[in-house]
């Protein structure tokens, strides 16, 4: 098992750094006003629009960006690549799954998502404050692992069979299927994938690294030589990524651009229904 999610109260108060990655997709200003308001002493805020996609880039609702602008989140946030990092959202979150897979694909070998998020951090009695900590700037190099990440290209060998890993869609089942699509030019999924719900991960609204959470994804990654995973724009699917990574599947890959890349293409290919697991 490699340890993704941790617990409150398995944290190293000592020596870690914080990393606050409150956002709703619904109200962009939501995560900078909450840690505003109140968030772990000495954490930064990284924010899903600003700090952990560029829309300049391309590829989908929320690209990447580019190294150079990691490199810069990343040192003007103080972090070296052997800090011991704890990433917070309002508990079960994809912001604090992304910003751990960002750093994931940075080198950096130390950092978890914190399973509770920040009310139980709050009530564990963990420093909390709304000053804007100083920070001294670090210089880093990062050590990029780009078997973690998918390109169009790799996705486009995958649906040709030219590849055997397997597509895995992080989506609600009705939007896999095709019965409804909220946000993109046209509904159902990347044709072979799979469909695991992300939703899936969580009781009570948090993550759960639970025997009935592994019960529900031996299925997927068992007997599979690698797995793909996408959502609709490379969010929710780092929380599949880092659960599959939590329990020990190590030959995993993000589709960063997701479904909203893929049908950016009018000539892409999409299939509606279910696929067997």
């Amino acid at each position: 098992m490699n340890h993704v999610f941790i617990s409150v109260d398995e944290i190293d108060e000592d020596r870690c750094r914080w990393i606050d990655a409150r956002y709703e997709l619904s109200d962009p200003e939501y995560g900078r006003n909450q840690y505003n308001q109140a968030h772990v002493k000495d954490a930064v805020h990284w924010d899903l629009g600003v700090d952990l996609s560029n829309e300049n880039e391309g590829g989908g609702r929320h690209p990447l960006p580019t190294k150079a602008e990691l490199v810069d989140l990343f040192e003007r946030s103080g972090l070296q690549l052997d800090d011991y990092i704890m990433i917070y959202g309002d508990g079960g979150s994809p912001f604090a799954t992304r910003a751990w897979w960002i750093l994931q694909y940075a080198g950096f070998k130390n950092a978890y998502v914190v399973s509770e998020g920040f009310k139980a951090i709050k009530e564990a009695g963990i420093p909390i404050d709304a000053e804007t900590p100083i920070i001294t700037r670090t210089s880093i190099s990062p050590n990029w692992n780009e078997d973690m990440h998918a390109t169009r290209e790799d996705v486009e060998e995958i649906v040709a069979g030219e590849s055997t890993s397997t597509l895995v869609d992080a989506r609600a089942n009705a939007r896999y299927r095709g019965e409804h699509e909220p946000l993109d030019r046209v509904a159902g999924h990347i044709p072979t994938a799979l469909n695991f719900d992300w939703e899936k991960l969580k009781e009570n609204g948090v993550y759960e690294v639970t025997k009935a959470v592994k019960e529900k994804l031996i299925p997927l990654a068992e007997n599979k030589e690698s797995l793909t995973v996408y959502c609709g724009s490379g969010v929710t699917a780092t929380s599949v990524f880092a659960m599959l990574t939590h329990l020990g599947y190590d030959n995993v890959r993000l589709y960063a651009g997701s479904y909203s890349d893929w049908v950016s293409n009018e000539d892409a290919p999409v299939e509606t229904g279910e696929n067997e697991m």
